[in-house]
Order: structure tokens, then sequence, then C-alpha cells
């Protein structure tokens, strides 16, 4: 398929070559060959990026976890937020930017958490004592639990007293790849977007919108929570570097 496309567009094919053999030494072999590959994008598991940063000699850009966040405010809209929180989490709950922790301003929580436990049916919700209380069926959440990407129709929770907290929390348990605050104060949104260290921030809006095709990037090769080369969204134009041209007539410096 990548062959023809490529000589569809009068490309050369072997611009694109499959490489089969998938064993664990040919992939370490890979991460070492400076003299052919500029970068790698490794798609995988745990140990795949722990063989990365073991073996590799090339560059790599990793295309990070996806534990993602949603707070709603104290000055957040109800129904914006449990619409947000609904399609953040169970659209595609096995993809990176599908939501894994809900933060709960305390003032909205029993407002909020009893919208959602009827909207959110089908997840299992692990929350803190201040969440079981408002929401009975929710189990334990455990340390891990707000560490974890959860891929799966689960979600953790946490009421927290102020947006500090929030922020704190993510700062401490978020991977860096798309957080997104709800509310209506101007002032906390963009504390949140100059505050939260993640590839992307999001207001009033799904985490599920950091897409490359959703962000006008086309097709992308992953979502690097790296701050070099690339952060966020992977296309074409993030797979590409510059190359200077300086035309003179006899200049010097």
């Amino acid at each position: 398929m990548w062959h023809e496309a490529l000589e569809k567009e009068s490309l050369p094919k072997e611009a694109v070559s499959l490489v089969e053999e998938t064993s664990h030494e040919t992939v370490v072999s890979f991460m070492q060959l400076t003299d052919v590959l500029d970068c790698l994008i490794p798609r995988g598991g745990p140990s795949l990026i722990r063989a990365m940063r073991e073996h590799a000699r090339v560059p790599y850009v990793l295309d990070g976890d996806g534990n993602c966040h949603v707070y709603v405010d104290d000055e957040a809209d109800v129904a914006m937020a449990v619409a947000i929180v609904k399609n953040a989490k169970t659209s595609r709950p096995g993809v990176c930017n599908a939501a894994e922790t809900l933060l709960v301003h305390a003032n909205i929580a029993p407002a909020l958490l009893g919208e959602l436990d009827g909207e959110l049916s089908e997840v299992e919700l692990r929350g803190d004592e201040r969440t079981r209380a408002l929401v009975p069926r929710a189990r334990e959440a455990s340390e891990e639990d707000y560490e974890r990407e959860f891929l799966d129709l689960v979600l953790a929770v946490r009421v927290v007293d102020s947006l500090d907290d929030a922020i704190a929390h993510v700062a401490r348990y978020g991977t860096g790849h798309s957080e997104a605050i709800v509310t209506e104060n101007f002032e906390h949104a963009e504390t949140w977007v100059r505050r939260v260290d993640a590839a992307a921030v999001l207001v009033n809006a799904s985490t599920r919108f950091i897409d490359g095709g959703e962000l006008g990037l086309g097709g992308e090769v992953g979502i690097s929570t790296q701050k070099l080369h690339a952060r966020g969204p992977m296309g074409l134009k993030e797979l590409t570097c510059l190359k200077w041209v300086v035309r003179g007539e006899g200049q010097i410096r």
C-alpha cells in the first residue's frame, strides 16, 4: 500500500521499508544504527520504552503515555462538564487522549458527581473518601490508580479544595500529555493554561481533541510528551527538519 501510494505521487517507493524481523535482538540493533537512522519513534509498551532508554544511540522521540486529567472547577457549567467528562472517558477509552482521572472542586462535587453517576453507569469509578461519600458505588482508589493509564472504562476520581490542588495533582501524577479544565472563570482558565506543564492544555473541551487530524495536522505517528524536538501530535511537518540555503554575490563577514 505504501509503495503504491509513493509511486502514484512519483516518489521512490524505497522511501518506505517494512522490517519484518521483530525479535528483541533486531530491535536493539536498530537502536544503535547511528550511521543509517536519524530518529526513532517507538510505538509499544513499557518494555520497548525501557529498551530504548537502555540501549538507544539513535535519537528518539517517545509517544508518551496518556494519563490525562479533566478538572471541573467550582465555577464550571455542570451540564457542560458532564458532557465533556463523558466524551473524554467513554468515546474511545482505549486511546492515549482518553481521560483517566477526574478532579472535582469540592464546592461543585455534589451536583457534578450526582449527574455523572448516572451518565457513567458503564464506567467503574475509583475515588477518594469524599468521592465515595457522594457516589457509594465507587471503589476506593489506590495511589497506583492515580498514576495509571487504564485504557478501559475505568476512571479515577478525586475531590480537591482548590485550583492549586488540582494543578499540584496533575504535576505529581500527569504524564505531560493532555490536561483539561472546565470553568466559566477566565482567570482560572488562564492560570491552568500557564501553569500546567503538558503537551496540550484544554479549556472547556474534551481531551479527545488532541489528535493530529482534529488539530489540522493530518495523520500523526504519535503524540510526543517530550520537549525536543517535537511536542504534541507529530504530523508530517514535525517529522522534517530545516536545511538553510544562503545565496550570495560574494558577501563576506
